[in-house]
């Protein structure tokens, strides 16, 4: 509200004499009080006063008395100058504390209003005094300090004055708080920290301030952070105290300002080698030191806060040795180690010690992206520890002698983060994985996944999703390690992972898990999925290993072929699973006789060819393109020309219906008939010709050659080329029109990448020299002339096919009319029969006639 208005609006006078009495009463009550306060500050500051010390105590005593009950708002401005001049007497004159003291115990009260337009009005002098109060910190003396404190934490509790003088009301609740957040006090706060080191009850003090400040406001968290208060509170909390509070608040700070505050400033700032530093001592205490259930929640959050600054790619974990002393810790207690770090350490294997292993093994995922810390990794045998942990449950020697140890909920959920760990530590360390006998290790897990035992998953973790009641969930991230090893394509791991009879065990698994159609959930779909791509990931380029994949493999492709359409937009993958499957078929069927005669006797070109009518458009490529290395084959031929979907239509009226739809996604110019219409753009779509517009790098493709790759026509055109471009069943005139199109397709492309490179040329300023620019000139020129001739050729064949429907027409007409000649005939025959056998005269006339 605008404080000029405010003003403006008065009521208008009313003539009642007890009333205006009583409003000239309280105004002259309050001028007094006003002038009063005014006359104090004239006091303080009168130069002829200025011996006059008990004088001056007396009469602040009184104000003191006289605003027990808080402060009016308008008198703010001049009770903050009391209070500065108080603060500057306080070193020489001690006398001034009491005062000053308990003048800031009623700032703690609510302030008073006269009017509900007094809120508005003075809430510049609101910010102002809650600034002073932030800046009387200044004062050395202890005590101010402590009710300074105290008076900014009273601003959170709702205390009422119990008598108010008539006319007088508090501030609204939420008045100062707002007000608070506006005058920068939090800053303020913040800043008076460095002048505290000698006052450790008073640092305590304005920590408890800072955490109350912090927890409820999101401005006074940015206000803090503005004042690097994350740093600052993390370079002291490490700070001797006897009540053992400070880190504890230091903590409940740092989180609230990571909850509330600008996460990356916050890291940031605690990212320098002295935060990280102070941070490695709280946590390395807390860990050896610390016994009782608080001490280990504490350390459990500081390696929280370890964890997000080591998202930081810029934190000096390596360089402080933080990580160095971490990786101690993630390894026990799976490897012995004579560290003096874990030496005496002993784990209770309650809650806390199990979230700070899961902590621990975060924090493995996000170092593991500087590549400095897999030296690290090295040194402390952490792949060698994770190994360890994902293990099959056993019952250990531990378990068996009454040893502590982890429980089998907790054991599950380390053995799936491990999985999960793996997946992105190992493939960045081969080396020791493969030392470490990886492969072997993760294959004798996934064949204990396979086995019917009393396992019970019990599936409460993020990890263990889908998990429950069985051992689905440790085949998941098995499974999930495994493809990340085999994407690597290192022929090392890929032939050790052969060599243990990988192929036949993962085929195992799965014709196991297509078997049971009613566990179609999207675990188990992703576990299928990714078992084929890592199919796919060892056969595609190793005829023996296609040959391993042999019967069993086809068998396994034809089932997942065979999967109702409707179920690709079930959501749950079998989307993914069908272009697993499509890439399995090409990587691991295509390319070995043996496999490929066994999948087309299985009717899997048929399949394939149903594949391509109910996919969607996103996967047309990837089909077209397995369908075409199968052509290889010359069995297959006979299979795609003898195949016939629903509707009767044959495999090249199929394609071709294809190649227009992808025109028309790709917007060529064609008329009503499918005919070119532009002989210098037979194949240009808008898109293509919109991208060809640009200017690209020398060492990249352009858009001519890129369509070629991205689109299916160049697919459908190899084909064409295999079935060859006579004597195809099934095709009508608007498909030959097509066709036409189709067997010019190269001559087309060709045309199409030379005008590209005139228009490169052109755009770049280059003028070719005569000879290129005649032999540019003339291929442009054939290549319209091609199209050209298409395009007679195709209006050739319609005016054939038109010529032929005008003969069926005349044809059908005849037909017609011949009917109804003999309609006609009969019908006159029965009028004269009926004529006849109807009337005797007619009858005698006729037969007079036939003799």
């Amino acid at each position: 509200m605008d404080s000029s208005k405010v003003v403006q609006r008065r009521k208008p006078h009313i003539h009642v004499t007890r009333q205006t009495a009583f409003n000239k009463d309280q105004h002259s009550h309050g001028v007094t009080k006003c002038l009063e306060l005014s006359k104090v500050i004239s006091l303080l500051k009168d130069p002829l006063t200025a011996t006059l010390k008990e004088r001056h105590l007396f009469v602040l005593r009184k104000l003191v008395k006289r605003c027990q009950n808080g402060f009016l708002l308008r008198e703010l401005a001049g009770i903050a100058t009391v209070l500065n001049i108080c603060a500057e007497r306080v070193k020489d004159q001690p006398e001034y504390v009491f005062v000053l003291c308990d003048t800031l115990k009623i700032c703690g009260l609510p302030f008073l209003k006269e009017r509900a337009s007094d809120e508005c009005i003075y809430a510049h002098d609101v910010k102002e005094f809650l600034s002073q109060m932030g800046c009387l910190m200044r004062v050395l003396n202890a005590d101010v300090r402590h009710e300074i404190c105290d008076s900014i934490k009273s601003f959170y509790s709702s205390v009422i004055p119990k008598q108010l003088r008539d006319g007088l009301q508090p501030t609204s609740p939420g008045y100062k708080l707002q007000l608070l957040e506006q005058s920068g006090l939090a800053e303020t706060m913040v800043l008076s920290m460095a002048i505290l080191e000698n006052q450790p009850a008073v640092r305590l003090q304005v920590l408890q301030t800072l955490q109350i400040l912090s927890s409820s406001s999101d401005a006074n968290c940015a206000l803090i952070l503005n004042a690097q208060g994350a740093e600052t509170i993390c370079l002291h909390m490490n700070e001797p105290d006897d009540s053992g509070q400070v880190l504890f608040r230091s903590s409940e700070i740092l989180w609230n300002l990571l909850e509330r505050g600008c996460k990356d400033e916050v890291t940031s700032q605690l990212s320098s080698m002295e935060c990280v530093i102070a941070l490695k001592e709280a946590f390395f205490h807390r860990l050896l030191n610390g016994v009782r259930h608080c001490d280990l929640q504490l350390r459990n959050d500081l390696l929280v806060i370890t964890t997000l600054i080591a998202e930081n790619p810029k934190s000096p974990l390596i360089e402080s040795l933080f990580a160095k002393q971490l990786i101690v810790f993630i390894t026990f207690p799976e490897l012995k180690s004579h560290n003096p770090l874990v030496r005496n350490l002993k784990l209770a294997y309650n809650n806390e010690d199990f979230e700070m292993k899961r902590l621990l093994l975060n924090l493995v995922v996000l170092m593991s992206k500087d590549l400095s810390a897999l030296q690290l990794f090295k040194e402390g045998q952490v792949i060698l520890a994770l190994l360890t942990l994902v293990k099959p449950p056993t019952a250990s020697p531990k378990r068996q002698s009454g040893a502590r140890c982890w429980s089998s909920a907790q054991q599950e959920e380390l053995q799936l983060q491990s999985l999960a760990t793996l997946a992105t530590v190992a493939p960045l360390m081969l080396e020791d994985y493969m030392t470490c006998q990886g492969n072997t290790c993760l294959l004798l897990l996934l064949d204990w996944c396979t086995e019917q035992d009393a396992y019970f998953g019990r599936g409460h973790s993020f990890h263990g999703t889908g998990g429950r009641g069985s051992k689905k969930a440790q085949m998941r991230y098995c499974v999930r390690v495994l493809r990340s090893m085999t994407s690597l394509d290192n022929e090392e791991v890929n032939r050790d992972l052969c060599d243990q009879g990988i192929i036949n065990q993962l085929l195992g698994i799965l014709m196991q898990m297509g078997s049971s159609p009613d566990e179609e959930d999207a675990v188990t779909l992703e576990i299928k999925s990714d078992i084929q791509l890592i199919l796919s990931t060892l056969c595609e380029r190793d005829l023996h290993r296609k040959e391993l994949f042999g019967s069993e493999g086809v068998e396994m492709a034809v089932h997942f072929l065979r999967m109702n359409p409707e179920k690709f937009y079930s959501g749950l993958g079998h989307n993914r699973l069908i272009l697993s499957t499509v890439d399995c078929v090409w990587s691991c069927i295509v390319g070995c006789y043996t496999t490929e005669d066994f999948f087309l006797a299985k009717e899997g070109a048929f399949l394939l060819l149903d594949l391509l009518c109910s996919s969607p458009r996103g996967m047309h490529n990837v089909v077209l393109a397995t369908l075409l290395e199968l052509c290889d084959n010359p069995n297959t031929l006979s299979h795609i020309l003898t195949w016939r979907d629903g509707q009767g239509r044959t495999a090249p009226k199929l394609l071709l219906q294809l190649w227009r739809e992808e025109e028309a996604e790709l917007r060529v110019n064609r008329d009503g008939h499918g005919r070119i219409t532009d002989p210098k753009k037979p194949l240009l779509g808008c898109y293509q010709e919109e991208d060809s517009q640009a200017s690209l790098p020398a060492s990249g493709p352009g858009a001519a050659v890129m369509d070629v790759s991205e689109n299916p026509r160049s697919k459908i055109y190899s084909i064409f080329c295999k079935l060859g471009f006579k004597d195809l069943p099934g095709l009508s005139t608007k498909d030959y029109v097509t066709l036409s199109i189709v067997k010019r397709y190269l001559d087309f492309k060709v045309g199409e990448v030379w005008d590209e490179i005139t228009r490169e040329l052109a755009m770049n300023a280059v003028r070719p020299v005569t000879p290129d620019q005649e032999a540019l000139d003339t291929i442009s020129k054939i290549t319209e002339d091609t199209a050209r001739r298409v395009m007679a050729e195709q209006t050739s064949m319609l005016e054939k096919q038109e010529k032929e429907d005008i003969s069926e027409e005349t044809v059908m007409y005849t037909e017609i009319r011949s009917q109804q000649t003999q309609q006609e005939l009969r019908a006159k025959s029965l009028d004269r029969y009926a004529s006849k056998t109807s009337d005797y005269k007619i009858l005698k006339v006729v037969s007079t006639q036939n003799h």
